[in-house]
């Protein structure tokens, strides 16, 4: 277990010594949701332009994001997340093959 899972679960057992009731189990769980942090973020983005360099193809997709935030964090991305990658991404100008860059033109 991660240190960050460990203090979840401290947290819950400290609010909840008893044992989470019903009724507070599925708002508890959606609290609980994870989201990349800002450095999470950033690692994916450096690594997302250094794979696209190395390539003949510059252009990053919703799924190379996808993929890789699940290689970084274990754990399926949120379409919260990769929607923050793309848009860091796009901020530094970097090439999309993203499906809504030619919806937009």
């Amino acid at each position: 277990m991660t240190k960050f899972l460990a203090r979840i679960v401290a947290w819950i057992v400290e609010g909840y010594p008893e044992g989470v009731p019903g009724p507070d189990r599925v708002p508890l769980l959606a609290l609980l949701r994870r989201r990349l942090t800002d450095d999470e973020v950033r690692a994916v983005v450096t690594e997302l332009r250094t794979r696209a360099e190395l390539t003949d193809t510059p252009g990053i997709d919703t799924v190379d994001i996808g993929v890789l935030i699940t290689e970084i964090t274990d754990g399926l991305p949120s379409p919260d997340d990769i929607e923050r990658v793309r848009a860091r991404l796009a901020a530094q100008g970097w090439p999309l093959d993203d499906s809504r860059d030619e919806e937009d033109t």
